[in-house]
C-alpha cells in the first residue's frame, strides 16, 4: 500500500506564483484573440476597398469601345495577302504580280518596319489588281475568300476578348491596313460592330486605281480612333486598344487600356516597360523565342505563294 501511495499524485494547493501564471495567460490570450480579430477585419475590408484588379470591361459603359488590330492580333497572317491568294485563284493577276506582291508583303512583315519603298510597291500591287473592278463584285467575291482562307485562322483568345466588350455592351471596331471592303467583311463575319481601314477610291462604283488619302497604317490608325471617337462621343481613357505590333503603338497610346497582343520584340518591350497588358495566343517554341507576329504571316505568305505558283505550273 505504501508503494501504491507513491505513485499515485499528490494534490498541491495553489500557490500565488501559479495564479499569476495562469491568469496571466488567460490574459493574454484573450489580447491575442482580439488582436487577431482585429487583424481579420482590417484586411477584409481592405479587399472590399481595394480589389486587387477593377472588373474589365465595365458592363454598360457605353462611352468605351475597343479597337483591334487585324492582322496577327485577330486573324493568322495578313488580311491582304489572303485576299490576294483568292483573286489569284479567279485569274485577277498573273504569276509575276503575284511574286511582286507577295516580296513586297513578306518584306515588310519580315522588317517590321514601315520601308517607303516596300509600302508603295505593296499599295500599286494591291491597287493595280482591284482597278476597273467594281466594288460590289469584290465584297462579294471577298465573302467566299473568307470562307476559304479567314474562317479558321481567327485567334480563339483575341476573339473572345472582343466577345467581352460586346457582352459589356461596348462597339468593337477593327483597325486595318486592309481594304476597308475586307475589313468590313472580317467584322461583320465576326459579329463586330464595324471596320476602319484603307479606303480604295471609286466612281461610279468602280475602282480607279487609287487611294483616298495612304495606307490606314502607324499614325493613320491612330488618327481614324480619334475620328471615330469623336463622332462617337467616347472617351478615349475609357476605350482599349489592341495589337501585335510596335507600329500600332501610337493607337494603343491613346486609349486608357492598351493591350499587346502576340507583341513583337518592340512593341513587348514597350508594354513591359509602361505596365501594358500582354496576352500571347501563339503556340511552339518559334513564335515565343523569334517574338514576331509575323511569324505566322510569313508562314502563310510563303506557303500561299509556293501553292500559287504550283498551281499555275500545274496549269501549264
Amino acid at each position: 500500500m505504501a508503494a501504491q501511495g507513491w505513485l499515485t499524485p499528490r494534490r498541491r494547493s495553489a500557490t500565488a506564483r501559479s495564479v499569476l501564471a495562469g491568469e496571466a495567460a488567460a490574459e493574454a490570450a484573450r489580447k491575442t484573440s482580439q488582436q487577431l480579430e482585429q487583424e481579420r477585419e482590417e484586411e477584409a475590408a481592405a479587399t472590399r476597398a481595394e480589389p486587387a484588379e477593377p472588373d474589365f470591361p465595365v458592363v454598360g459603359d457605353t462611352r468605351a469601345a475597343a479597337f483591334f488590330d487585324l492582322d496577327n492580333t485577330v486573324m493568322q497572317g495578313a488580311a491582304i495577302f489572303h485576299f490576294g491568294r483568292g483573286l489569284y485563284k479567279r485569274k485577277f493577276f498573273q504569276r509575276r504580280e503575284l511574286a511582286r506582291f507577295a516580296w513586297a508583303q513578306v518584306w515588310f512583315r519580315l522588317a517590321g518596319v514601315e520601308d517607303p519603298e516596300h509600302m508603295q510597291e505593296a499599295r500599286d500591287s494591291a491597287l493595280s489588281i482591284v482597278k476597273g473592278h467594281r466594288v460590289s463584285e469584290l465584297m462579294s467575291i471577298g465573302e467566299e475568300i473568307y470562307d476559304e482562307y479567314m474562317a479558321d485562322r481567327i485567334w480563339p483568345g483575341t476573339r473572345g476578348l472582343a466577345q467581352a466588350h460586346l457582352d459589356a455592351g461596348q462597339k468593337v471596331w477593327l483597325v486595318t491596313a486592309a481594304p476597308v471592303e475586307t475589313a468590313t467583311i472580317i467584322a461583320r463575319r465576326l459579329g463586330l460592330t464595324g471596320a476602319l481601314g484603307t479606303v480604295a477610291e471609286s466612281v461610279d462604283g468602280v475602282y480607279t486605281g487609287k487611294l483616298v488619302g495612304e495606307l490606314l497604317h502607324g499614325p493613320a490608325k491612330a488618327e481614324a480612333v480619334r475620328a471615330l471617337a469623336a463622332a462617337e462621343g467616347l472617351d478615349l481613357a475609357r476605350c482599349a486598344a489592341y495589337s501585335d505590333s510596335h507600329n500600332d503603338i501610337p493607337m494603343l497610346s491613346l486609349v486608357g487600356h492598351p493591350y499587346a497582343i502576340n507583341p513583337d520584340t518592340k512593341l513587348r518591350k514597350h508594354a513591359r516597360d509602361r505596365e501594358w497588358r500582354l496576352r500571347d495566343y501563339r503556340t511552339g517554341r518559334k513564335a515565343a523565342k523569334v517574338g514576331i507576329p509575323a511569324a505566322a504571316g510569313v508562314g502563310a505568305l510563303a506557303g500561299g505563294t509556293a501553292a500559287a505558283l504550283a498551281l499555275h505550273r500545274r496549269r501549264r
